[in-house]
């Protein structure tokens, strides 16, 4: 099938439930989900476009926030407008914007006193219907075939999920699907700079005749917000910094490289103006010995050292002059910092792999008990209070505090069926799991979800017939004639 001979639309029909499960006992659950009342209306769909591209979200959903601020009483007015942080704009109410769109200049304070210009463009692309989608879900519509080259964002669904997030999205850290802030009252260290931030997912989906919000709580992994020494401490594990006066050796320079390469750190020797910088390398030489090329007010260049020019310009003297230097931006301009007038960003996600150590503290550290989690499941719901969120009421919806009631079934425990004979004592009344013989062979019913093996044996053995051991101790704690 050629799809460009369809109109580019997948020809399918939505297939019917052909029936209801009937095993097992039936059971009440409750499930994670909130049900969304929706407005039956038409929202407005624009296609946002900011100059520079490429721009983070983060700093995106600054540019629209501060444009929808500053041109409140020419274009915005009362309007609450909700942003997904790529192109799409959603609002309840049109914009006064003529067809061909409209170009506004917005301007972010940066770093270093100097402001960032954006030019953002705005045009209407369509209507996005709420109205249809309460057709399709409560069964009187069948959906329109699929479009494959229709855009997601005037796809209905989006449009409710972009409104739902837009708050969320501006008061914590997005990662995916999911949102983050910074640790308060609690501290769950995975050593290595790392910690454990907890958040909640949060996404809409459509379910039988209504729309629900589906709510759960996630962990990740950030690096903690800290002075660079300290974290270049826990990650070569050194005790004390004061303890160590001589340089980092080459293998501890490449482990500490290979952490804090393509972090944001920024500078604590400027006062107020903390500036931001990415590492990009740490130099071999330490801040004693490193030099770089400083041009002087009579246009003279000279060679100085990292810790002579702190020195000379900020009246610094650099407690640990021994230890090497971070270089941010750009490696052909050669800036280099010192790494104690330097912290870790806060709210980096650490994308690096975790160490066993890691992974198993993590583990430790989110294992809920079910009631526990549905506790906190609902904390969040009510933390998020959709009642008085503006872009929420902008858009007429109704989010339920109560978790949706569904029903479920428990299917019977399979048997298991053993190989051998089975002595007569294991087939005591008390015992929990109640083993019969069959001819040669003999079945078990798990009871709880558990079984007992003793006194069994497999259904199907199989031999082995190469294997071997590798011991990875050392020599001072193995001798060979032991492994022997």
């Amino acid at each position: 099938l050629d799809i460009g001979d369809v109109g580019a639309q997948a020809l399918f029909s939505v297939p019917r439930r052909p029936g209801f499960g009937t095993m097992g006992k039936p059971i009440k659950l409750l499930a994670n989900c909130f049900q969304v009342d929706i407005p039956k209306m038409d929202v407005y769909l624009y296609e946002v476009d900011i100059n520079p591209e490429k721009c983070p979200r983060r700093v995106n959903r600054e540019v629209v926030d501060s444009m929808v601020k500053h041109f409140k009483v020419t274009i915005f007015g009362d309007r609450r407008p909700v942003y997904d942080g790529k192109r799409s704009l959603y609002t309840a109410n049109p914009l006064p914007v003529a067809t061909a769109g409209v170009d506004l200049d917005v301007t972010l304070p940066g770093e270093g006193g100097k402001d960032r210009p954006f030019k953002v463009s705005i045009r209407f692309v369509s209507l996005v219907s709420w109205h249809m989608l309460h057709e399709v879900l409560t069964g009187r519509t069948m959906p329109e075939p699929l479009e494959l080259d229709k855009p997601i964002s005037t796809n209905p669904v989006h449009a409710v999920d972009v409104v739902l997030r837009h708050l969320p999205s501006m008061k914590y850290t997005p990662v995916g699907r999911s949102f983050f802030s910074s640790p308060e009252g609690y501290d769950h260290p995975l050593g290595g700079g790392r910690e454990v931030w907890f958040g909640f997912h949060q996404s809409v989906r459509p379910a039988m005749w209504k729309m629900m919000l589906n709510i759960d709580v996630s962990a990740t992994a950030f690096y903690k917000a800290q002075p660079v020494i300290q974290f270049m401490c826990e990650v070569l594990d050194i005790h004390n910094i004061d303890e160590q006066p001589r340089p980092l050796t080459d293998s501890h320079r490449v482990k500490f490289t290979k952490e804090i390469k393509g972090l944001k750190v920024e500078v604590t020797h400027c006062g107020t103006m903390r500036r931001k910088y990415r590492v990009c390398n740490v130099t071999r030489r330490p801040a004693s010995h490193q030099t770089f090329p400083l041009q002087l007010e009579n246009g003279q260049t000279v060679e100085r050292t990292v810790a002579q020019y702190f020195r000379e310009k900020y009246s610094l003297q650099l407690k640990y002059p021994h230890l090497p230097c971070l270089q941010v931006g750009q490696e052909q301009k050669h800036t280099y910092l010192p790494l104690e007038v330097c912290n870790i960003v806060v709210g980096q996600r650490c994308i690096k792999k975790l160490t066993d150590n890691q992974t198993s503290t993590m583990i430790k550290a989110t294992a809920r008990s079910a009631p526990d989690r549905q506790e906190e499941i609902s904390r969040l719901v009510r933390s998020a209070n959709y009642e008085v969120d503006p872009f929420v009421q902008e858009f007429q919806f109704r989010v339920r505090d109560e978790m949706a009631q569904v029903t479920g079934r428990v299917l019977p425990a399979p048997g298991l069926q053993y190989g051998g004979r089975v002595s007569s004592e294991h087939f005591m009344p008390q015992q929990m799991n109640p083993v019969v013989s069959l001819q040669n062979r003999t079945v078990a019913t798990p009871s709880h979800g558990v079984w007992d093996m003793r006194g069994k044996q497999f259904h199907t053995g199989v031999e082995i017939k190469m294997w071997a051991i590798a011991c990875f101790a050392t020599q001072r704690q193995c001798r060979e004639e032991i492994l022997k």
